[in-house]
């Protein structure tokens, strides 16, 4: 029988939100449509999310990147005039203009943004490489490069035995792909089968690799583990805005037997 977690675990949440979905402000805004050029003084965020969920793999925005434009800040909310592209690696983007949204009750800004829902199961196949965004209109163009970006991250399993049998007293490492990439922060979990409570088990990062020992006195179970880390990645251009920023995001969940 497939086991089953119930519980909303927050690493999809946090993503989303990472990913520009839940961006609002005040309740007294003024309205302005820009061109593209209007929007060269803000910061672009960039947000690479891969979560590979055991539950919903196929969550919107599970497997997405987007870039979001900054408010502008103070009463004023901007929406972009319509006539601008937005591509990755030169295939379309679905761009959302952003402006006063006034449907949860109260007036929210939304953020200027364009995203990419890309298929995992082809990204792992191809060859790392870079992504480039360009969106342009007659007025401007902004640029960002994410060197080696486009990549399918995973965490594999370095040591003797297999992943999905952890043994209590023992420490297991995984190894953060592509080579040659390291996150910057990691973490681990332990949500026990029909659990209501996710365990945070103290883990360790060292040149990319991820180790954490299963405590002694962890019960006899099945567990759903997520591994979950994140980078900023490198970013080789940056053009048209004061800035660029931003994070690559990945999570993965296993169902593991701990013994």
């Amino acid at each position: 029988m497939r086991p089953s977690f119930l519980q909303t675990r927050g690493a999809l949440a946090g993503a989303l939100v990472a990913l520009g979905l839940l961006s609002g402000c005040g309740d007294s805004l003024t309205p302005e449509t820009v061109d593209l050029a209007g929007l060269a003084d803000r910061t672009l965020t960039y947000a690479l999310n891969d979560v590979d969920a055991y539950e919903r793999l196929d969550a919107p925005g599970a497997h997405r990147f987007t870039v979001t434009f900054s408010l502008a800040g103070g009463d004023r909310c901007t929406d972009l005039r319509a006539g601008t592209t937005a591509t990755l690696n030169g295939v379309s983007m679905r761009l959302e203009p952003g402006g006063v949204d006034g449907t949860a009750g109260r007036d929210l800004c939304l953020p200027t943004r364009a995203y990419y829902d890309f298929d995992p199961s082809v990204w792992a196949e191809q060859a790392q490489g870079d992504l480039r965004v360009v969106l342009q209109d007659p007025t401007h163009s902004v640029a960002l490069t994410l060197r080696g970006g486009k990549a399918k991250r995973t965490f594999q399993y370095e040591g003797a035995g297999t992943a999905d049998r952890l043994m209590r007293g023992q420490t297991y490492s995984f190894g953060w792909r592509p080579d040659g990439e390291v996150p910057e922060s990691v973490g681990v979990t332990l949500l026990r089968e029909d659990g209501l409570a996710t365990a945070t088990v103290p883990a360790t990062l060292s040149e990319g690799s991820v180790s954490f020992t299963i405590l002694a006195n962890t019960p006899v179970s099945t567990y759903l583990l997520t591994l979950s880390g994140a980078t900023r990645g490198v970013v080789s251009e940056c053009s048209g805005v004061a800035r660029c920023e931003g994070a690559i995001i990945h999570s993965e969940e296993r169902v593991v037997g701990v013994q």
